[in-house]
């Protein structure tokens, strides 16, 4: 399992499969990550962020899995990269463990282009927003002239919302599209190192490598996704949510409501059989507020926090996963929880959300250690990272997002 991922995902997902039979491996981009606290992870490889490929090659030649599943964006693209460089040098059992791993090498360089994504996602008849591609200023003025505001900026290789500005006015689409396009100056990229010891960007930022950004037209509604797990383009298993808390308006979600939904699992369908893909991917969604309708925005071709979650027959990806694998069906096992209101560990807690008496807490059971360090915040390892934690709480609360609450996820409930 690779992984250069800040959030819980991975780790819950490496016990998940663990829990049903896997031996499970991962790389780690830092010190001290979640991963290396729990129990059912067997090899811990660190991950070189100056030279990533060679790190992730050697993990691989290390442990000889059957199977990669990555877990960040970045991950994503260094995969797709080495899968290149093995037909290059021939490698050819590697090349095809990363086919079996994420499916059709064709579908490569469009799940990490949300233009492309939206664009195959729009020929198979998913309803989505407009969205066009901004090479320049001149590409953004001629969307503004058409009268499309508010206008959503996004720039590929973000995730949790860190690449995704909505804008009012052109002035503000403007600044939001200088911001994205550019690279991070030195001071920023020296404090990063010094604090979190982080490389894993470090290689994109020495080549200069700007990311491509988009334009989608503004959904006034809410935020919604679904998760799935394919083989070969068959789509096993998926889970649908509506987003009832975020840790800010364009932000990871804390709280959830488990839904069911023909729209977001049959794009989760018809995405994963136009691209021919296999293993976990998740998809984004808006629902209009005032039509219902619900609008594919955007794709995330890795593991999200559903993929873990075992909520019965056709919601148990992990389970679907491996019996594909191994040609053995598993045991069908109990629903994690019968409540439809799942709360994400740790961040329900820290958001400190009305919903979370209501929810399931999704805490980690028999990962004592986990827990713990799930807790407390690990983002700055360095002795430097960890003093600044120390003195600057204060100063935190000030300036933290307020978490964003989407009232109308909870009407009309029904359990699952």
């Amino acid at each position: 399992m690779t992984n250069t991922d800040r959030w819980p995902a991975p780790a819950r997902l490496a016990a998940s499969l663990s829990k049903v039979g896997c031996d499970v491996s991962a790389l780690c981009p830092i010190p001290g990550h979640p991963l290396s606290k729990t129990q059912c992870v067997e090899n811990v490889f660190s991950y070189d962020g100056y030279h990533p490929l060679s790190s992730l090659k050697d993990a691989i030649e290390r442990c000889d899995p059957q199977l990669i599943v990555p877990c960040d964006d970045l991950a994503v693209q260094h995969l797709h990269e080495l899968y290149r460089d093995s037909h290059e040098t021939e490698a050819a059992h590697l090349a095809q463990l990363l086919e079996t791993s994420l499916g059709s090498p064709a579908s490569y360089p469009i799940v990490s282009s949300r233009y492309d994504v939206i664009k195959i996602a729009a020929e198979e008849g998913i309803l989505v927003p407009d969205t066009t591609l901004l090479r320049s200023l001149d590409d953004l003025r001629a969307w503004e002239k058409k009268g499309k505001l508010p206008v959503v900026i996004k720039a590929d290789g973000t995730w949790g919302g860190r690449g995704v500005r909505i804008a009012h006015s052109a002035e503000g689409a403007e600044e939001a599209f200088r911001e994205l396009s550019q690279l991070p100056g030195s001071a920023k990229v020296i404090k990063r190192l010094l604090l979190e010891k982080d490389r894993s960007w470090l290689r994109s930022w020495w080549l200069g490598t700007h990311p491509v950004i988009t334009a989608q037209s503004h959904i006034d509604g809410r935020p919604a996704n679904c998760a799935v797990v394919c083989w070969h383009g068959e789509m096993l298993a998926g889970i649908a949510v509506e987003v009832v808390s975020a840790q800010e308006l364009t932000g990871p979600a804390t709280v959830v409501r488990v839904v069911e939904s023909a729209e977001m699992l049959t794009a989760g369908r018809l995405i994963a059989r136009r691209l021919g893909l296999s293993g976990f991917f998740g998809l984004d969604f808006m629902i209009d507020d005032a039509s219902g309708a619900t609008y594919l925005i955007e794709m995330n071709p890795r593991c999200t926090p559903l993929c873990h979650l075992q909520l019965g027959k056709g919601r148990d990806m992990v389970a679907a996963l491996f019996e594909r694998l191994t040609g053995s069906p598993y045991h069908e096992a109990a629903p994690t929880t019968g409540n439809d209101m799942i709360a994400y560990y740790p961040q329900a807690l820290q958001s400190a959300t009305k919903f979370l008496e209501s929810s399931f807490v999704d805490i980690p059971q028999g990962e004592p250690q986990l827990v713990d360090e799930l807790l407390n915040p690990w983002s700055g390892r360095s002795p430097l990272g960890r003093l600044l934690d120390r003195v600057r709480p204060a100063y935190l609360r000030r300036k933290a997002p307020k978490p964003c609450v989407f009232e109308r996820a909870v009407l009309d409930r029904s359990h699952i």
